[in-house]
């Protein structure tokens, strides 16, 4: 059975673009930024009680935002901009499948992962 789906709007799928780029590349760039001033004993963002998360928060919806417009104007901004996450044709779900299905992108997640951990283990035994 053959089902007819409704288009997508043109906001939504912004939106869905916009939040894919914060998920998968501003927040591991901006949780990096809070742990690499905690580990080096620098309070200056922690210091406040909710002023880590607030940084990481508004830090990634403004590079979210920013992102795709600057990525098409300048050449050298490129790699921080994922033109699959903007294609209407495809659902949330897919364009996640399909981005991680990239070689370039299966690195980057990796090495996310990986730099997050170790920041973590050397926040966590140094204090």
């Amino acid at each position: 059975m053959n089902a007819i789906t409704a288009p997508k709007s043109s906001a939504l799928n912004r939106l869905e673009g916009y939040a894919l780029i914060a998920m998968f590349q501003g927040f591991p760039i901006f949780a990096v930024t809070v742990l690499l001033p905690k580990l080096l004993g620098s309070h200056i963002i922690i210091a406040e009680k909710a002023g880590a998360p607030v940084f990481v928060a508004m830090a990634t919806v403004f590079y979210a935002l920013v992102t795709p417009f600057l990525a098409r104007k300048f050449r050298m901004l490129r790699k921080g901009y994922e033109p699959l996450f903007f294609d209407a044709s495809l659902s949330f779900g897919e364009k996640i499948t399909r981005w991680c299905s990239q070689p370039t992108a299966s690195r980057q997640l990796l090495k996310n992962v990986i730099m997050l951990s170790l920041l973590a283990v050397a926040v966590v035994s140094v204090g």
